[in-house]
């Protein structure tokens, strides 16, 4: 390996953008430098860390100047957390270099040819606009060098946090967030205190071994609150002393659940989840209709933005009451029973069993009947059959995880031909990749980012792909 010192340090450097990533983007001498937690203005020296043909990578090691635009971040571990990383930047600016990333990726790098991108819609709420919070419980704190060699006294070794970016087995304590409303803070930070006072261990993540290992809190726009708490191993005598001590401090708790997951892995979606007290899931409402989240529920972890994109979807459809809409990835069936209303018959397709059972719940809780929910891999669901039993898609819409669409779902919707695809995508390369293989049957005619993570540099897009014309 290249030895640090073989590699320059850049002084006096400014950074003058944001590129794929949300990495800083300066340049020495032709050459482009990317480097972390920047903004256009900041001016450092950069001790470069990887030198390639056409670019370094490098990390700061002394500020000369700051960027006027720059603000303070509002939470404590600014820096150090893996997630808000853009918390020193004004919201208009994040907005800005969103909207130009999804620009860049879709035109200049993907080569998608798209006449028009709309600006992004931007959140009403920056903070607390999550309904979703995981967090691990670790025996080893992840400290930073600085901390270790402060002077400080870290009164335990352990955390109960975010992992920390690039490392499985180190967690950061968090002692404040800002993306979930409260009781989220209150819930995390008295479970520790209780935790410590009797002595429960917490997670090995290496060994593996300890008691506590998992908390997720979700909520509701309404204020209801559902705990579940992941343990390592049963003991009786501790988890209900827990679950009692955390039912009688926080009233909002509508559903206060468990696992005992004894895996080498934190995936709960092949374990049981018990309810201790009260309902086993919780209900959100959007735009009249109701929705069912259950303890291992997909459902959009910003909700008031999830009814603007959405929105976005229903208007790329064009719908007219007339189409048979298939409705890929469908997780909980929240777009398919969202847009049921204005079409003929709405098909969803979801890999997860779990998840297709919420969808028909939903349908039902809404009177919902021109449904219907099909699980199973969609390479081999989305075939002949199902178009024989279901009739042709007039319209798709597809919302694939971050990897985009397998080649053969791409290849079986270009079979099914229908005369509009909306691709909705919280990866603006892989969807331009995936664009890209259908440009010859189909032409992107409009794109809507809409920002579902403030102070992150994620962005979600959704395009409007028309056949087209002979």
């Amino acid at each position: 390996m290249r030895r640090r010192k073989d590699l320059p340090l850049l002084e006096k450097v400014k950074v003058t953008d944001i590129g794929y990533e949300g990495n800083s983007v300066a340049r020495v001498n032709d050459l482009v430098v990317f480097v972390p937690g920047l903004i256009p203005g900041d001016i450092v020296d950069i001790q470069v860390v990887r030198k390639k043909r056409n670019y370094f990578e490098g990390k700061v090691v002394r500020f000369q100047d700051y960027s006027s635009d720059r603000i303070e971040p509002r939470c404590i571990h600014f820096g150090k957390c893996g997630g808000c990383k853009w918390q020193h930047l004004p919201y208009n600016l994040q907005l800005h270099f969103k909207e130009k990333q999804v620009k860049d990726i879709l035109t200049r790098i993907g080569k998608v040819d798209i006449p028009h991108i709309k600006p992004v819609i931007g959140a009403s709420e920056v903070y607390n606009y999550r309904n979703k919070l995981e967090y691990t419980f670790s025996d080893k704190q992840w400290l930073t060098c600085k901390e270790l060699s402060s002077d400080n006294e870290f009164a335990k070794d352990d955390a109960i946090g975010f992992h920390v970016p690039g490392f499985f087995d180190k967690v950061l304590d968090i002692r404040e967030c800002h993306l979930q409303p409260e009781p989220s803070n209150a819930i995390r930070n008295l479970i520790r205190d209780y935790a410590h006072k009797n002595r429960l261990a917490f997670f090995n993540l290496k060994e593996p071994s300890g008691f506590l290992r998992n908390l997720v809190i979700r909520n509701s726009l309404d204020g209801k609150v559902m705990v579940i708490l992941v343990f390592y191993y049963e003991d009786e005598k501790k988890r209900k002393g827990l679950l009692d001590f955390i039912k009688s401090q926080f009233p909002q708790i509508a559903s206060l659940m468990f696992v005992i997951n004894s895996k080498r892995n934190d995936c709960l979606a092949d374990q049981r989840v018990m309810l201790y007290y009260g309902e086993d899931h919780l209900m959100e409402e959007m735009e009249g209709l109701r929705f069912r989240i259950g303890p291992k529920s997909f459902y959009q972890t910003n909700t008031k933005q999830a009814l603007q994109l959405y929105n976005v979807a229903k208007s790329f459809a064009a719908l007219t009451g007339k189409e048979i809409v298939y409705d890929l990835y469908t997780g909980a069936g929240t777009i398919a029973n969202f847009i049921a209303g204005s079409a003929k018959k709405v098909i969803g397709l979801e890999y997860l069993e779990e998840a297709v059972r919420d969808a028909a719940v939903n349908s039902a809780l809404n009177n919902i009947k021109n449904t219907c929910f099909i699980s199973g891999d969609i390479r081999f669901v989305l075939n002949r059959q199902l178009m024989l039993l279901h009739g042709k898609p007039d319209i798709i819409i597809t919302d694939p995880p971050r990897a985009g669409m397998h080649q053969d779902v791409v290849k079986s919707i270009l079979e099914t031909s229908p005369t509009r695809i909306i691709y909705i995508s919280c990866n603006p390369a892989t969807q331009a990749r995936d664009i890209s293989l259908m440009s010859g049957q189909y032409e992107a005619t409009m794109a809507q980012p809409v920002d579902m993570f403030p102070h992150t540099h994620h962005i979600e897009n959704v395009v409007l792909l028309e056949k087209r014309r002979v």
